[in-house]
């Protein structure tokens, strides 16, 4: 007798099936359309195998590839496309891990020798073969003996031994076999996948580098194979438009071309920033507009220390949970860390005297440099380093002075990412799992109030938001802000974040308006998060062009001929005067590669001076990626330029 379920469709409609229904049927049932565009299945907000059978009443979504989690499912997918390809090509390779990324994939293989560019090209054109053979993604299960056996006789693989192992608990594991019989290609993994190969339309090779071994530095440089896959043409022509943008603006490129800052890995020590002239310039600017913007919101600035005492770190419990990622230092027999974080050391600033609630809020703040140990592998210029500068604050305030207070650090937010020409934001509220408070500092009903205000805050700015329950950090809820590039790339810098646990663990007090003693709230706050990792960020976002007020060199008088270095330098000295950053170029060169050496530096005006314009007091006046503005006079650019400044 057949059994019948009921299926919830997204749109609340509920129909009937019989029971052993897969995605694939419920798509060829609502449309065409969706069959034909159909990659997986959504059953009860779990993502599964479109063949996978329904035996019980369910919620499903047919997913495609506009759906984020189907995009995940055809890069996956890919993935073992292209793996299949190198082991068919190289039968000595031993693939490993291979996840899909955000717009692209990759898989990690253990080969004698690394990949050259021929042999990714012969890789692609084999993946576009199996791509034609449509083969299918046929799911099975082995037990956790049969598939350490399957690794270690029919495919000998220790890395997927490594992997097995790691989980004992697992009974079964899943596999996936590309083609029929013995000679169909077999991969561990959880799935879920396209029904076949030649659902993908548009696969490409990208590159290929080297990669540890799960990130470890003490484990075999492997070789890792980068790829992208898309549903057309178009698609993929415009990603691999974005890639040759988002190339050009490298940051680590465009640091050696404009003379910013450099890495000295080999003799000096990895992961640490070498500042030049001009990307101190830009730090300094940077540092001191945010320093400023905040003096005139209530902040007081305090400097820490760089080495600490481990005994403070051991009551902040920073010690017992980050001491991995510390640097060691002995003194006279005794245990300090070079400075990971600033907080602790505000947390013993703040407790020097004993504070009313008049005295609140405080909001210390500082440029504080902090050293972490990052894994080479993971180092990468700007972005991961090892010593970095975090503009911190850490606000000590009242439960009534919450709200307000959380208010006050979104406004500053995002009128500082807007000065940059950050407008659009990719914001995520992080907040405990209710089911589960073993891992929490604090109580529910603090964790709740808090929360409160975060969510209050994200109203009144009107910010749409991610909500990721047991994503919180273990001392309080936190608001992440992603700001969005020119090249639509979200780049974590803002965080504000609750902390329950330091001043309860350093028996943080004031006295309230009753006369008796309170625990104060204790608020983390960044903006930049990381000074060198923003200003990586800004160079991409620029392109390496700085707006004007942010430019090392904001102006260039070049000189057609010596006759003009007096009215040159009278030029030059009034633009120093009025508080800009000038350099003449008088040297013996033609006036047309003067233009090209500073267009090339992106300098954002060009002021050349002949003896026509010497004559008249004027200057033709170049401006970066406009070009010829044309002959004006001296004292209208000057005002021009001032106007331009001031409205930053």
């Amino acid at each position: 007798m057949n059994k019948w379920i009921n299926i919830t469709l997204p749109d609340g409609s509920v129909r009937e099936f019989e029971a052993g229904v897969t995605g694939m049927d419920i798509a060829k049932r609502i449309s065409k359309k969706l069959k034909k565009a159909a990659i997986a299945a959504k059953v009860n907000g779990v993502v599964v195998d479109l063949s996978r059978p329904i035996e019980q009443d369910a919620t499903v979504e047919i997913l495609t590839f506009d759906d984020p989690e189907g995009r995940e499912v055809y890069r996956h997918s890919s993935t073992h496309i292209m793996a299949q390809a190198v082991t068919e090509l190289f039968p000595e390779a031993k693939p490993t891990l291979g996840p899909p990324l955000d717009d692209m994939f990759y898989y990690d293989f253990d080969v004698p020798k690394p990949f050259t560019p021929e042999d990714l090209a012969a890789i692609e054109k084999r993946a576009n073969h199996i791509i034609k053979q449509n083969l299918e993604f046929k799911r099975f299960e082995l037990s956790r003996e049969e598939a350490l056996k399957f690794y270690h006789e029919r495919v000998p693989n220790h890395y997927k031994c490594e992997i097995i192992e790691d989980y004992p608990e697992e009974e079964t594991w899943s596999f996936y076999q590309q083609g029929d019989g013995e000679n169909g290609w077999v991969d561990m993994c959880r799935g879920p996948h396209v029904p076949s190969t030649g659902r993908i339309k548009q696969f490409k090779i990208l590159k290929a580098s080297g990669a540890y071994w799960r990130g470890n530095e003490n484990n075999k440089m492997l070789q890792r194979i980068y790829g992208t896959a898309y549903e057309s043409k178009e698609q993929l022509e415009a990603h691999l438009h974005r890639l040759e943008e988002a190339e050009k603006r490298d940051h680590r490129r465009l640091g050696r071309e404009l003379d910013l800052f450099s890495f000295h890995s080999e003799d000096a020590g990895a992961g640490f920033a070498y500042w030049h002239h001009k990307g101190a310039l830009i730090r300094e600017l940077v540092e001191n507009f945010l320093k400023e913007e905040q003096r005139k919101r209530g902040y007081i600035f305090v400097v820490s220390p760089h080495v600490v005492s481990a005994e403070l770190y051991k009551t902040s419990g920073h010690y017992e949970f980050f001491r991995d990622n510390m640097y060691p230092v002995e003194i006279e027999g005794e245990e300090y860390f070079i400075k990971p974080m600033n907080c602790p050391c505000h947390v013993k600033i703040f407790d020097t005297k004993l504070h009313s609630y008049r005295d609140l809020p405080v909001r210390m703040a500082e440029f504080g440099t902090v050293y972490r140990y990052e894994k080479s592998g993971v180092l990468h210029g700007l972005l991961r380093v090892r010593g970095f500068t975090q503009d911190d604050a850490h606000i000590f305030c009242t439960e009534d002075q919450l709200d307000s207070e959380i208010r006050g650090v979104m406004d500053l937010m995002e009128f500082i990412m807007q000065k940059f020409g950050f407008h659009e934001y990719k914001v995520e509220l992080s907040v405990a799992d209710p089911n589960d408070w073993s891992h929490y500092a604090g109580e529910p009903a603090e964790w709740e109030r808090a929360e409160h205000s975060l969510v209050q805050a994200l109203r009144a700015k009107n910010w749409e938001y991610t909500r990721h329950e047991g994503e919180a950090a273990f001392y309080g809820p936190k608001i992440d802000l992603k700001v969005v590039d020119a090249l639509g790339r979200p780049w974590q810098c803002s965080t504000v974040q609750f902390d329950f646990n330091l001043p309860r663990r350093f028996g943080l007090k004031y006295i309230g308006s009753d006369g008796e003693a309170h625990m104060p709230y204790m608020v983390h706050r960044a903006i930049y998060g990381s000074v060198e990792r923003f200003i990586g960020v800004l160079i991409e976002q620029y392109g390496g062009a700085f707006p004007t007020w942010l430019a090392p060199t904001q102006v260039v008088v070049a000189t057609i001929t010596d006759a003009v270095n007096d009215y040159a330098q009278s030029v030059v000295q009034q633009l120093h005067d009025a508080g800009f950053r000038v350099h003449l170029d008088d040297r013996n060169e033609k006036i047309g590669y003067k233009i090209r050496e500073h267009t090339t530096q992106k300098v954002p005006y060009i002021l050349v001076v002949g003896h026509k314009e010497a004559e008249a007091g004027q200057v033709a006046v170049r401006k970066y990626g406009a070009g010829d503005q044309g002959v004006i006079a001296f004292t209208e650019f000057l005002a021009a330029l001032n106007a331009e400044v001031e409205t930053v």
